[in-house]
């Protein structure tokens, strides 16, 4: 049922065509365009409750659509004044300051740890909110997601045939994505392909939690191992061959390395003894991100270790005996 609530505007029910020029879009992205206005967070809402049809349909909200797909859109209450409006000025200043490469289709931005991508699940703006702020002639979409706790590049395509090109390179594995991150314990694995599946729609306690189960969708993980901290933690290089929610969280728990600060899937007491060390986010790092155009052309960003967690190998590096960990 529609959300009820007859004091506040809604817009009308739209019967929409999806156009030879918009196929291949995700559902979400469809509709909060038509949308407007309307929060990012209600547009999910509607979606998952089966009020946005796709020819007669439920869809989920990354369904890709098809050209001639019809679309029913229901009466959804646009954003009243008290809701979030323009994002803060010091996440736009921050966001400004994060633009590290600009191109006729793209712009690479080196995300502050911290910084949601997006508007939704508390958080009122985001990045591409932010950069739609500073931009407001520009048509910008996220080509893809970071994790709010994780930093580096993160690429925004400036037009509709950018995005629709880099998504189809990102579904034909046609992208490189490679991470830094800090795992507990000494990595005895070599380089090592870690192909689990991970179930993405587990909820615990109204919170999306990521889990390696055998019913899960196909999910790869290469990683490597760059320095070694005697048994306490190891530096590694993780290349993605897909792109779950959590991925790399998941699968390092899963070989037995969490990463060093996660909250969610990590050790507590090994993210207390970092923390000593000056560790006060999670230590995770999209570091490169690579790709052909179609068209021709190589495309490679890269972004370094931010200062924070530089900070922390040196003090690794130096030699401190954490508890639990006996000597080097």
């Amino acid at each position: 049922m529609p959300e009820q609530d007859s004091r506040e505007p809604r817009t009308p029910v739209q019967h929409l065509e999806v156009t030879a020029e918009e196929a291949g879009q995700r559902l979400d992205n469809f509709v909060r365009r038509r949308l407007g206005d309307v929060p990012r967070s209600r547009v999910y809402r509607v979606i998952r409750k089966g009020e946005v049809r796709v020819n007669g349909r439920r869809a989920g909200p990354e369904t890709r659509l098809k050209a001639q797909d019809r679309i029913r859109l229901p009466p959804v209450r646009v954003m009243p004044a008290a809701e979030p409006g323009r994002p803060a000025a010091d996440l736009l200043a921050r966001i400004r300051g994060a633009v590290i490469h600009e191109d006729a289709r793209l712009l690479v931005l080196d995300k502050p740890a911290g910084v949601a991508v997006h508007g939704g699940s508390g958080v009122s703006s985001g990045v591409i909110e932010a950069l739609r702020v500073l931009r407001p002639q520009e048509s910008l979409e996220l080509v893809h997601r970071l994790d709010r706790d994780t930093s580096g590049c993160l690429l925004v395509a400036r037009d509709t045939a950018t995005l629709r090109t880099l998504h189809a390179l990102l579904r034909e594995d046609g992208f490189e994505k490679r991470y830094l991150a800090l795992l507990k314990g000494r990595w005895e694995l070599g380089e090592k392909r870690i192909d689990v599946p991970l179930r993405t729609d587990t909820r615990v306690g109204g919170e999306r939690t990521v889990r390696a189960h055998a019913s899960g969708k196909p999910s790869t993980s290469r990683f490597r191992p760059v320095q070694f901290f005697g048994r306490v933690a190891t530096l590694v290089e993780v290349t993605l061959d897909t792109g779950r929610t959590h991925q790399i969280r998941v699968h390092a728990a899963h070989a037995g390395h969490p990463v060093a600060g996660d909250a969610k899937y990590g050790d507590g007491t090994f993210n207390r003894e970092l923390r000593a060390l000056g560790l006060t986010r999670m230590f995770l790092h999209a570091s490169s991100v690579s790709f052909t155009w179609p068209q021709g052309g190589e495309f490679s960003v890269n972004t370094p270790l931010p200062a924070e967690l530089t900070a922390v190998l040196e003090k690794l590096a130096a030699g401190p005996r954490l508890k639990g960990y006996g000597s080097r």
